[in-house]
């Protein structure tokens, strides 16, 4: 016989015994019993288990912890407060801001939070109207072509795909952005236009800050208009009172076992001691410097070429993305700080967030010394802002030096005056601030909460992974000017580079912390298609790695479509950097033209601006008749608009359009990532 699936048994019948024994009708009975008293007494549980709820204690609490702590509105109900202000930052400015404005909403009866969207449940903005007299405020920052900064992404996405219903939230965005970048403080405009849509009622209007001009000023007239906003909505009044109030308080921590103290780690404690994968911006990869050479011929500038060893890392890195490197503060101007306020900077302390109901418990890692916090945690070399003016005018001993921080830290016509020329213009930071006053005396504690953290740098990689997929490398100018007060004020990452020489095999190599953050700036997927390549001096970097990858394909024979590079320097036989491999790249095939521009190898200055125009027909060719690729790299601020200028010019006339023909058909370049740039100003 055959079972269902068609395959033979055998069986045997055996005829001289019963079927059934009296043992297996015994076992039927027993397994019977069994079975009922099973199946009722379960039951029973369930149903005593449906008129009593009961809970099982978990083995950890994370995940409950998670949940509570991504709900923003019960923390705003169980501690009595109705302002909100979530941040979306890449640099640290807007959490800065938002800060200010929460520390600022005390003032006007309406106690505040900060918060970081990628921590909280946005979607719990429905339920702000159950709050009396609520408000939320958003402080956007805009970065890249247009882009959400990382901790901002998820409530973005929520607000392009979802259709929550806002009525009775009520809102004001402030953004930060830079003018010399095409979408100027777009993701601002986007959430201040959509939450209006989703029925959110605007309380004031959106303040967009342009961090190539002042946004300090930016910010602080649009918050002052925002009180005013506020004030006349909800029918309140300022209560006047502008105390300095602590947001942290110092915690003595001498008795701390050395092991558990702070060294310079991003997040996790001996974090460069253990180094787990995956590497990212809050668990950066110690890399050992394997190259660092001089690629500038002579003159008194200097370019560095250097090459991060990332053999055995496990981390991947595509054509044309950044690699992030933490930086550390020089400790000439650490130990210059210390004397300044006679400071011991080896004492071990801590910043505890008065707000139990923060999850920000520490403005950075804590505990460690004070030389820790100052050399990798705190940036001691911008123009600090006009708040750090007002909260150091209680440690000034010197009338007059108290005069001159409240003007400063004022909102006034002449205050803005004296802070734009002698914050701005001399270009002071706190330890130029601290000898310029010497009577301003502050509490280092509290000089180490007021100061905004030490961010990484971000560098384009010269390098394509498809030759180097051990290394990744960098092409940096080493930054160093003289200020009008005729302080040296030096670049603190590229400084720091300059000083990590490779030594023989026998010493440690020197190493510093970096990560990958992936770009958009990418060669075509047919390795066919031609491309152009705008970047003069280090806008060369990424067209390197570009290079590379097209001369790997090269080698592979596989056909590559025209290579078409744009590069300018100053002089030729100066810094004229990766001659000999250009020349190489265009002997050998991989490069179809090379075009030069030396501004000061004659008496008129010639750009690379000069010979785009000059180029006008091989322009359309390859951007117009054979649908190529165009890239820019380098200034934002003049070379960067002054091509996309010239682009449109050449649209327009060998392409036989209108001007507004021409500005769409490069719009559509844009859209189609035919025409990208990664620029900074």
């Amino acid at each position: 016989m055959e079972n269902s699936e068609g395959v033979k048994i055998e069986s045997t019948v055996v005829t001289e015994e019963p079927l059934i024994s009296a043992l297996d009708i015994a076992l039927f009975v027993v397994i019977i019993t069994v079975a009922y008293f099973w199946y009722f007494k379960r039951g029973k549980q369930s149903s005593s288990s449906e008129k009593k709820p009961y809970t099982i204690q978990p083995s950890s609490l994370s995940s409950i912890e998670q949940t509570s702590n991504s709900s923003f509105i019960k923390k705003l109900k169980s501690t009595g407060r109705s302002l909100v202000v979530f941040y979306g930052s890449q640099t640290g400015t807007a959490e800065e801001f938002a800060g200010r404005i929460a520390k600022e909403g005390a003032r006007y009866k309406m106690k505040g939070m900060v918060a970081d969207p990628e921590e909280c449940d946005m979607a719990d903005l429905v339920e702000m109207k159950e709050i009396q007299k609520s408000l939320a405020i958003f402080c956007i920052a805009t970065y890249g072509e247009g882009d959400p900064t990382d901790n901002a992404m998820d409530f973005y996405e929520w607000l392009q795909n979802g259709d929550a219903d806002l009525e009775g939230l009520n809102y004001a965005v402030f953004g930060l952005g830079n003018k010399t970048y095409e979408h100027y403080n777009e993701i601002a405009i986007y959430i201040d236009q959509r939450l209006e849509e989703l029925g959110a009622t605007r309380v004031h209007e959106i303040g967009l800050g342009d961090d190539d001009a002042n946004i300090e000023d930016d910010f602080v007239s649009w918050k002052e208009k925002l009180w005013e906003s506020v004030c006349s909505h909800y029918g309140i009044e300022e209560t006047g009172e502008e105390s300095n109030i602590r947001q942290y308080k110092l915690v003595d921590c001498s008795e701390v076992l050395p092991e558990r103290i702070f060294s310079g780690e991003i997040s996790r404690l001996k974090s460069y001691e253990n180094q787990r994968f995956p590497f990212d911006v809050k668990n950066p990869y110690l890399s050992k410097i394997a190259v660092n050479r001089e690629l500038h011929k002579s003159g008194d500038r200097s370019c560095m070429h250097i090459e991060f060893d990332i053999d055995g890392s496990k981390m991947r890195y595509g054509t044309g993305d950044h690699v992030a490197v933490y930086p550390k503060n020089s400790s000439e101007l650490v130990d210059k700080i210390g004397e300044l306020l006679n400071a011991d900077l080896d004492a071990v302390f801590s910043l505890l967030n008065t707000d139990e109901e923060s999850s920000k418990k520490h403005p950075f890692p804590c505990p460690c010394t004070y030389r820790t916090a100052l050399t990798y945690y705190l940036d001691i070399t911008s123009n600090p802002r006009t708040h750090i003016m007002k909260e150091l005018i209680e440690y000034a001993s010197d009338p007059k030096d108290q005069e001159k921080l409240k003007l400063m830290a004022s909102s006034t016509p002449e205050g803005k005056k004296e802070f734009h020329e002698w914050i701005l213009r001399d270009n002071r930071n706190i330890v130029h601030i601290l000898e310029d006053l010497p009577s301003v005396k502050p509490d280092l504690g509290h000089l180490c909460e007021l100061l905004p953290r030490l961010q990484c740098r971000y560098y384009s990689i010269s390098s394509s992974p498809k030759v180097y997929p051990k290394s990744i490398h960098i092409t940096a100018v080493l930054v160093n000017y003289t200020t009008p007060t005729n302080r040296v004020n030096k670049g603190v990452a590229t400084n720091l580079l300059a000083q990590l020489i490779p030594t023989n095999d026998e010493l440690p190599q020197p190493t510093i912390p970096i990560y990958i953050r992936r770009s958009q700036f990418r060669l075509p997927p047919k390795s066919q298609t031609p491309i152009i390549m705008i970047g003069p001096g280090t806008g060369l970097a990424p067209f390197r790695g570009f290079i590379q990858e097209r001369d790997y394909a090269r080698k592979e024979g596989r056909e590559i479509g025209e290579m078409v590079p744009y590069f300018g320097c100053r002089k030729k036989d100066e810094d004229f950097i990766y001659e000999n491999e250009l020349q190489e790249y265009v002997a050998n095939g991989t490069l179809t033209k090379l075009h030069l521009a030396f501004s000061r190898d004659q008496p008129e200055k010639k750009y690379v601006t000069h010979l785009l125009e000059q180029n006008a027909d091989e322009l359309w060719n390859i951007i117009g008749e054979k649908s190529g690729h165009l890239y820019v790299c380098g200034d934002a601020r003049s070379m960067a608009k002054d091509v996309h200028s010239i682009i449109v010019k050449v649209v327009m006339e060998k392409g036989q359009m209108t001007n507004s023909q021409a500005l769409n058909y490069v719009k559509k370049m844009e859209q189609q990532k035919r025409y990208s740039a990664d620029v900074w100003s």
